[in-house]
């Protein structure tokens, strides 16, 4: 890994702390915009992590790469998917998020956001990319699926499943042991789940 100056350490650690004039000065003292902590996280992926704004403003009006990874492979705009955070989304979006990015599961950003019952980011998502509703990841597992799967049932999942089955995702999608969204909807007993499933299928 690249040696850190002070002036990157100094970028990181406003990054980390959400202090926009503190990135901006460490830019200014001449921090590399793409320096990297000991995991290999950098400012950006800082920034969005805690989802601190106005810090990855800063960064991303400097050309901070939205798509660099770290040593989990996570990236500022994987993490979002993690976070949930629609503003972080916006932001990361027009300065070249790469929708087709995969975290160290196989997924894209919309599935963690599935898991972790998302909504008001899953619907943002759905409307405003082209993001493939039904990509698999290396559990087999589409958003749907990790929905239902590792969701609670509640409220939040099910306007999830809602959004991803308007999206059109592909509900007859099965897992890699041949299990499908309903089968498994039915399994852990989310009527209400199940019933939106049988809807469509």
């Amino acid at each position: 890994m690249t040696r850190t100056t002070a002036q990157d350490r100094a970028l990181l650690s406003a990054a980390a702390q959400g202090d926009p004039e503190g990135v901006r000065a460490a830019l200014a003292a001449g921090a590399q915009l793409e320096a990297r902590d000991a995991q290999g996280r950098t400012a950006l992926l800082l920034a969005a992590s805690a989802d601190h704004l106005g810090a990855a403003r800063e960064l991303v009006a400097a050309g901070a790469d939205p798509n660099a990874r770290d040593a989990r492979d996570d990236s500022p705009w994987l993490v979002t998917g993690v976070t949930g955070s629609v503003a972080m989304m916006r932001l990361l979006l027009p300065a070249g998020a790469n929708l087709t990015l995969r975290n160290r599961f196989g997924g894209i950003a919309l599935i963690p956001a599935a898991e972790r019952g998302h909504v008001d980011y899953v619907r943002a998502l759905l409307r405003e990319t082209d993001i493939d509703v039904d990509h698999v990841n290396h559990l087999g597992w589409t958003a749907l699926l990790e929905a239902v799967i590792l969701g609670d049932g509640g409220r939040e999942h099910e306007e999830i499943v809602e959004l991803l089955i308007t999206a059109g995702a592909t509900p007859g999608l099965p897992d890699g042991d041949g299990v499908t969204a309903l089968e498994h909807a039915e399994r852990r007993g989310f009527d209400r789940i199940a019933g939106l499933l049988r809807a469509v299928r």
